[in-house]
């Protein structure tokens, strides 16, 4: 085993990319993004450093080999025995894995360390010169929109800022970037606040922090509504200036309670309510900062207003408060009203973000399929009056019902695809049985789009808007949901001639 006083007392003094970490036996689970981040690091670390995937492209295989760093390809399922013959001091893993994964069991019982990559990052984050602040977003839905306004607004204060984390930029190669950074605006998902320690050498102490909303998703990864709740609720854990919560999500202003933070850490709430003192909201359609004003004066600062927000396509509700929340961040940091004015007007949501894609006899067609789970579907369709409705996917082992009974007023009929089509059958039965509803069954990814949006154009009126929301995750059928909106895309032009 590998729990012995002198490994425990090492690893806990390894809290600065200039500490010792030569010869130190590092086990890497997973070749993704992250997990190559991990290993590339900690090779440059002079760690002694053993990568186990079962998948992962075959560029970063050969890169391990230039690194020089020994990897196994196998099923883990079991301990292959290249780990067991060597047991580590440590264990890296990548967010994938599932908490009772083999492996993890293992380290346990082996009473091996399990770090993620954001801790990993955290006690590195001093390479390059003074650590940038770190500002740390999750929830269930609106995370990258969140971090991408955020770091706009800070760029535009003039600050070096870099969106990374879940995002897409893993954070390890953030604090190495031989640039710096002033702040880094972290996406975190529940995966990775579910391996952050709450206190101790590896615990996180951000500027800011922000939970945007809190609804049942990877049920299936953490096993309960409470056990994602409270990875979720870890993101506040110590933070020095600013828990950012969402007003209308009673979950998010208790998880701040609950919360033990640093002194001087303030709760500041944002909602497209009347803002309070200390909260950030909407007055006659103005968009106003109550919470960071100077000498705390009874009076609102104006950021920007609604019909701003519309003209740039930041117009749906959810959306102004993705605004709301990363306009708080900015605000804690001193960036101006004004400033945040500004950088709005440069920014565009990314692809597959409630887009509108094309408009064709006065029916509207929206992409919006990084609508992976219901909550997220919730706030799009409510977007709506009128609607047909191009839902599933693989549903993650959530509900679906309660999505259907909520907008089931505002549909013109449905379209399923994906797997998990049964519990939707029966929740349009259940809620809608006069309601059109047809059903893609077909193991063609190149087919399943070019046939729901033939259905949806004969059931769309004028004033509808054909919407795919899936609610639903698409690694049942597509790559991603990325191509998941492509191929939605492509129908509907080729539906309509362009």
């Amino acid at each position: 085993m590998s729990d012995d006083a002198g490994t425990n007392d090492r690893l806990n003094h390894l809290t600065s990319w200039h500490a010792d970490w030569k010869g130190l036996r590092v086990a890497v689970l997973g070749l993704g993004v992250t997990g190559f981040a991990a290993a590339d690091t900690l090779a440059e670390l002079g760690a002694d450093v053993l990568v186990l995937a079962s998948v992962g492209p075959d560029e970063r295989f050969d890169l391990l080999t230039v690194l020089g760093v020994p990897f196994v390809q196998a099923d883990l399922r079991e301990v292959p025995a290249e780990l067991a013959a060597q047991i580590p001091e440590l264990i890296i893993v990548s967010p994938g894995f599932h908490p009772d994964h083999p492996l993890l069991n293992w380290a346990a019982e082996n009473q091996i360390p399990v770090w993620g990559d954001i801790e990993l990052a955290w006690r590195l984050r001093d390479k390059v010169g003074v650590p940038a602040e770190w500002m740390l977003v999750t929830g269930t839905n609106g995370k990258t929109t969140t971090v991408q306004l955020a770091a706009t607004m800070l760029a535009a204060h003039g600050s070096r800022v870099a969106p990374c984390g879940n995002i897409g930029v893993p954070v390890l190669d953030a604090i190495r970037d031989p640039a710096g950074w002033d702040v880094l605006v972290v996406e975190l998902s529940s995966y990775q606040l579910h391996h952050l320690p709450q206190s101790g050498p590896g615990a996180l102490a951000p500027w800011a922090s922000l939970c945007l909303n809190i609804a049942d998703d990877h049920l299936d990864w953490h096993g309960s509504a409470a056990a994602y709740r409270a990875a979720k609720a870890k993101v506040y854990l110590n933070t020095a200036v600013a828990c950012v919560y969402n007003t209308a999500d009673a979950a998010t202003r208790e998880m701040v309670q609950e919360a033990d933070v640093q002194d001087g850490a303030r709760a500041i709430g944002f909602g497209l309510g009347v803002p309070g003192p200390s909260e950030l909201g909407i007055v006659d359609g103005i968009v106003c900062d109550r919470a960071f004003l100077p000498d705390r004066l009874e009076r609102a600062l104006e950021l920007t207003t609604v019909p701003h927000l519309v003209s740039a396509g930041l117009g749906a509700p959810h959306v102004i408060m993705d605004v709301l929340a990363a306009s708080a961040l900015a605000r804690s940091f001193g960036v101006a009203p004004a400033t945040i004015h500004t950088a709005l007007e440069t920014f565009h949501l990314d692809a597959h973000r409630i887009e509108t894609v094309a408009i064709g006899d006065g029916v509207e067609w929206v992409d919006d399929s990084k609508a992976t789970n219901p909550h997220a579907a919730d706030a799009s369709l409510a977007a709506y009056e009128s609607v047909v409705w191009l839902v599933g996917g693989l549903l993650k082992g959530v509900d679906i019902d309660q999505l259907v009974h909520k907008h089931v007023g505002r549909l013109r009929g449905a379209i399923i695809i994906g797997v998990d089509r049964l519990a939707l059958r029966q929740a349009f039965a259940r809620h809608a049985p006069d309601l059109t509803v047809f059903e893609i069954d077909s193991d063609d990814t190149e087919l399943v789009m070019t046939q729901a949006v033939r259905l949806a154009a004969e059931l769309a009126r004028a004033g509808d808007t054909v919407l795919l929301a899936p609610a639903a995750a698409s690694m049942d059928q597509f790559e991603s949901y990325a191509e998941r909106g492509r191929l939605f895309n492509q129908a509907v032009h080729d539906l309509l001639g362009r």
